[in-house]
């Protein structure tokens, strides 16, 4: 009898084996989406080999995993960048288009909207900017379950705080904060409680931090290791960057401290990874990691000096390459390949589709984006866009379009005349060569494309009629 109980436990241990193992589960991947907050492409040493800054975390996310080296941000600064991301349309038909304070509407609907109808847990962790409590955009309605961090994009400029944000159970509410407690620690906290408290269901976990977003201030401790011993900075020359009465705190040595947000950063990422592999989850997981536009110069940033841009021309709020083009790592044992590079061009309007073709959600059909999962998988990706289009107004009104080697560049402010430049990408990375005066037939094509490319926005904040004509 005693063999009969021993043999029946084994076949229903078996069978929860099997069952665990199943088809069925691996329908449905865990997704990962980690959003830095204005680093640059050349930021991460596995897409410059130059960089002062070693990312090993990072770059050993990309050798288990694949890097995309043609990956556009959804715009060159965070909100409209995140509204892109989330809803899948690109800067012509977006309901964000630029940095002011506009909510998400509700008709607006988020990948985590769909992720969450598709039965997966949903937390964010981080800065969200596209809504805050009361308001229509405000996280726990647009698909979170949880959410801990800065819905305000310029209190997230604050890395030591009085406040936060948390979100549960659709109660919103603000959390005191030591204001010595770094804010990062308190974000990476609850984004690895979410991580583990929602290991044995499907989970969607947007993680937009603020690193290495301005300012630049960061524990002594962090500062420590990029410190000689007589306390100097080892990354000589620094500027002192003294507030002035703006938004950004001094600080004596920005280029330690930037220094240190970047390792920080990486440290990070790879907290994430060692607790994914910790709970078992390594192989039914996606890790995405990317940032939100190119590199910023504020608060002291020296982008030149650690050559954030990599081989690309311009930073953060320009419509070059350095503005929008941005590092991408996908990482999945046994789905993704590992080790791989791909110049597969897509962008963050192409997220919410390509997430969903992972996840066997149902896919938005009324947006700009693609699904790039074939590319994700090694795949042949037959799908392409025949282009891809950015607006972006503050002082001049700009907008830029790539259709194959082709990038056309307009510049328009009010009463004056437009400004023109052409580049062809294959030949010219850098944008150094304006060929718009050698190839007149090329710019008008490309220009009148551009006007197809838009529509009027339906927000009253982002109509630039009165510029673009």
């Amino acid at each position: 009898m005693r063999k009969i109980i021993l043999f029946s436990i084994g076949l229903l241990s078996a069978h929860v084996y099997l069952y665990a193992q199943s088809p069925a589960r691996k329908q449905a991947p865990n997704i990962i989406f980690i959003v830095a907050d204005d680093l640059g492409y050349g930021n991460v040493s596995c897409f410059n080999p130059n960089s002062k800054i070693p990312t090993p975390q990072i770059d050993e996310l990309a050798r288990q995993g694949t890097r995309f080296t043609k990956f556009y941000a959804g715009n060159t600064v965070c909100a409209p960048s995140r509204c892109a991301l989330m809803t899948g349309k690109n800067m012509g038909h977006a309901y964000v288009r630029g940095n002011k304070a506009v909510p998400l509407r509700a008709q607006d609907t988020t990948i985590a909207e769909r992720l969450q109808a598709n039965g997966y847990a949903t937390g964010m962790f981080g800065k969200w900017g596209l809504g805050e409590a009361g308001q229509t955009g405000s996280p726990q309605l647009k698909g979170f379950d949880a959410f801990f961090g800065y819905l305000n994009q310029t209190h997230a400029h604050d890395y030591f705080t009085d406040h936060l944000v948390e979100i549960s159970k659709g109660e919103v509410k603000n959390v005191k904060v030591d204001t010595t407690q770094y804010a990062e620690d308190l974000i990476m906290d609850h984004a690895l409680s979410f991580l583990r408290n929602n290991r044995n269901k499907p989970f969607f976990l947007y993680l937009p931090l603020t690193l290495p977003h301005a300012e630049l201030k960061v524990p002594d401790s962090l500062m420590k290791p990029f410190l000689n011993a007589d306390g100097s900075s080892k990354f000589q020359p620094e500027t002192p960057f003294i507030n002035k009465g703006g938004t950004y705190s001094s600080q004596p040595m920005p280029h330690a401290a930037f220094a240190a947000m970047i390792t920080r950063l990486d440290s990070d990422v790879g907290r994430v990874v060692q607790l994914v592999q910790q709970l078992g989850l390594d192989n039914n997981t996606y890790i995405f990691f990317t940032s939100d536009n190119g590199p910023h110069k504020e608060g002291g940033a020296d982008p030149e000096y650690f050559n954030s841009s990599g081989p690309f021309r311009g930073i953060k709020r320009d419509l070059y390459e350095g503005g929008i083009r941005v590092p991408l790592i996908v990482r999945a044992p046994g789905k993704v390949p590992a080790g791989k590079t791909s110049n597969i061009e897509w962008a963050f309007w192409d997220v919410p589709n390509t997430l969903c073709r992972l996840t066997n959600t149902p896919e938005p059909v009324k947006t700009d984006g693609l699904s790039f999962a074939a590319a994700v998988h090694g795949k042949v990706q037959k799908e392409l866009h025949p282009w891809l289009y950015w607006q972006f107004n503050e002082t001049e009104l700009r907008e830029a379009l790539i259709a194959g080697d082709w990038k056309l560049i307009r510049f328009k402010s009010k009463g004056k005349p437009e400004i023109l430049e052409l580049y062809n990408l294959t030949t010219d990375t850098g944008e150094r060569n304006n060929l718009a005066a050698t190839y007149p037939e090329k710019v008008k094509t490309l220009r009148d494309q551009m006007l197809k490319a838009k529509t009027p926005s339906e927000n009253p904040a982002f109509d630039w009629s009165d510029i673009e004509n």
